[in-house]
C-alpha cells in the first residue's frame, strides 16, 4: 500500500507541473544515514556515515554522487560530477554521430528505358549502394506492357547484374499490381561506408592543403636565377 500511494504522490506532482529527475542524488540531497562508499579511483572505502562521506569529499573537493540508489545502504562515489555529465554527454553526441540508420532509396524503371537514362539510373544505384544504401527498384507498366511482365524482369535483373560489385538482390523480383519490385542490399555495411566517407574527406582536405602551401610557379622560377647569379660575382671580386 506504501508503494501505490508513493506512486499516486509521484503522478500527482506530475499533474501540478512538477517533473521526477532522472539524474542521481549528490552531495546535500542524498538523504540516508549511511552509505557504501567507492573512492575516486574506484576503489571500495566500505560503509561509512552520510556525515563522513561528505566530509570526505570536501577534503578531496569532489562531488559525493549516489549511483546505485536502490542497493541497501545506497552506493555513492566520490568524483566530479561536472566533469561526469560532460563527458557523458560527449559520448553520447558521439555514438548518434556514428550511428547507422538502414535507409531504403527507391528507383523507377520503365521496361522500354532509353540506353541513356538506363544509365543515369543505374548511376544513381551506384551510389546509393556505395553509401551503404539499401535500393528498391521498381518497374512501372502501362497499358499493355502489363501483359509482357518477362520485359521489366530481365531489366531488373540486368540492373541487379551491372552493380553485383557493390550489392546483391536482396528480394528476388515480385509482381504488386502494375509494378514489378526488387530490393538490393549493399555489400558494405552503412557504418563501413560512413567511415570511408570520412576517410576520404580527411584526404580531399588534405590534399587541398598541400596545394595551398605548395610554391607557386613564380617562386620556383627565381630560385636558380639566383643560384646562377651567385657564382658569377666570385670571379670579379678576385
Amino acid at each position: 500500500m506504501r508503494r501505490y500511494a508513493a506512486v499516486r504522490q509521484a503522478v500527482a506532482w506530475c499533474y501540478r507541473g512538477g517533473s521526477i529527475s532522472a539524474e542521481p542524488r549528490i552531495n546535500d540531497r542524498i538523504r540516508v544515514p549511511e552509505v557504501r562508499l567507492v573512492g575516486p579511483s574506484g576503489e571500495q572505502v566500505g560503509i561509512v556515515p552520510l556525515a563522513k562521506a561528505l566530509e570526505l569529499a570536501q577534503e578531496y573537493d569532489l562531488d559525493l554522487v549516489e549511483v546505485a540508489a536502490t542497493a541497501r545502504p545506497p552506493v555513492c562515489k566520490l568524483m566530479d560530477y561536472g566533469k561526469f555529465k560532460y563527458e557523458s554527454a560527449m559520448k553520447a553526441r558521439e555514438a548518434r554521430k556514428n550511428q547507422a540508420h538502414t535507409v531504403i532509396k527507391e528507383m523507377k524503371l520503365r521496361p522500354k528505358i532509353d540506353p541513356h537514362d538506363y544509365d543515369t539510373k543505374k548511376g544513381h544505384v551506384v551510389r546509393f549502394l556505395k553509401q551503404g544504401d539499401k535500393v528498391k527498384i521498381t518497374i512501372m507498366f502501362r497499358g499493355r506492357e502489363q501483359s509482357r511482365p518477362e520485359l521489366g524482369f530481365r531489366l531488373l535483373q540486368r540492373l541487379a547484374s551491372d552493380v553485383e560489385d557493390l550489392g546483391f538482390i536482396e528480394s528476388n523480383p515480385k509482381q504488386d499490381g502494375r509494378n514489378m519490385i526488387m530490393v538490393l542490399g549493399p555489400h558494405k555495411k552503412k557504418t563501413e561506408a560512413m567511415a570511408e566517407a570520412r576517410e576520404a574527406q580527411a584526404a580531399r582536405k588534405a590534399e587541398r592543403q598541400g596545394t595551398t602551401d605548395a610554391p607557386s610557379e613564380g617562386e620556383t622560377a627565381e630560385a636558380p636565377a639566383d643560384a646562377a647569379e651567385a657564382p658569377a660575382e666570385t670571379p670579379s671580386e678576385a
